[in-house]
Formats: C-alpha cells, structure tokens, sequence
C-alpha cells in the first residue's frame, strides 16, 4: 500500500519565515524565540498540527480554517516583534501526508506562492510593509481579494507603529486590560487609550477578531 494519503477534506496552511534573517547576530536565541512563541500560540489557537520549524528559519502548521491560521499568524508576528519580524503565507486547500512529518498537496504549494508574493512585493517601496498573503487552492474559502486587501491594510498599519505600541497590542491580544498595560509601560491609563484609539490598535484589534472568525 502506497505510504502517501491525500486528506479530504481541506484544510488551513500557514507558512513562516523571518524577515532579514541573516541579519541575526545570535542565531541560537533567535530559534529559541521562535519555539517560545510556538509553545505560546495553543493558549488562543489550537493547530491540527503543531506549529514547527522544518528548514533554517522557515516555519509551518496545519489549522481547521483559515480564520484560525490567519490568527495563529498575526500572534506569532506580535509575539516575536519587535526583535523579530516575520512574514506569512496561508492557504486553503488538501494536503498529502507522505510520512509522520512530511506533507505536500495544493494547499502547500498556494501557501508557497502567497509567502513567495509576500517577500516580491515587500521588496517595493510603497509596500515594503507587507507580511501576509492569503491564497484559496479548494472551494468554499473567503474570497482571496477581499481578505488580501484587508491584510495589506493591517500590515501597513503595524508596520507603522512604534515598539510601545506593538508591546501594547501584544498584551491586548493575550488578554491584559489597559491598567494592567499602562503599569508595565510606566506611563498612565489615559495615555495608553490614547495610543489606542489614534494609533489604530483598537482597528486593528477588531479586524483582527473578525478574521479570526472566518471559517
């Protein structure tokens, strides 16, 4: 019997790498950070397979729908900001599991091409901020264009903000209050609800619930 099984039923893909990783001075600490963040992400996103590291500082996991990847991905880039930057391609589609560890399929190879488009339109200017792409390779997934352009949007806002307001959003999104987020800051509450509302954390933080909910 042929080792390799073909899945039914699609799935969500999520591929990762790091932004300028040869750029890192300490390669040890920066894998250690990425298997921090990984152990970290099943407390607000549970995967079909774990999130893991298969080739240098490339990365990837397996969810049951894309709202679920595209969170698993917008954690795991606060998570590791703002020492480290990274970029995502998801997919909707089957997978073929040729061993315990080993998967290929046309969900795979869409989540390739979306991270492959990533890095050629962050290499421009006017879109240098962008980190996530979403590609569809089975029916009854979101339409690619309206949740692509909804990405576009949201990196070029993260990518606009400073470190505090990424440590910020990052404790929103792991569920601290403001107060709680203000202390850790050393700054008042007052100023951390601004930051929220002028910054467009609070838009971010939003669409970011929205997009989880997808199926």
């Amino acid at each position: 019997m042929s080792r390799m099984n073909q899945d039914a039923s699609p799935v969500a893909v999520l591929i990762g790498d790091v932004v300028r990783s040869r750029d890192a001075t300490d390669r040890q600490r920066l894998h250690d950070g990425l298997l921090a963040a990984f152990a970290a992400l099943p407390r607000w996103v549970t995967p079909l397979d774990p999130v893991r590291v298969t080739v240098g500082d490339e990365f990837q996991g397996v969810f049951g729908h894309v709202g679920a990847a595209l969170d698993a991905a917008f954690r795991l880039r606060l998570l590791l900001l703002p020492e480290v930057d990274t970029r995502y391609g998801v997919a909707w589609g089957t997978v073929t599991r040729l061993d315990a560890t080993t998967q290929d399929g046309p969900a795979w190879w869409a989540a390739r091409e979306a991270i492959d488009w990533v890095k050629e339109t962050a290499a421009h200017p006017a879109t240098r901020r962008t980190r996530t792409a979403y590609r569809s390779a089975a029916p009854g997934a979101p339409d690619p264009g309206a949740l692509n352009a909804a990405l576009l949007c949201r990196d070029h806002l993260v990518g606009s903000w400073d470190d505090r307001s990424i440590r910020i959003m990052r404790g929103l999104m792991t569920e601290h209050t403001q107060a709680e987020l203000a202390e850790a800051e050393g700054i008042s509450a007052s100023a951390v609800s601004q930051r929220v509302r002028a910054g467009g954390l609070a838009t971010v933080l939003t669409s970011a619930g929205w997009l989880a909910e997808l199926p």
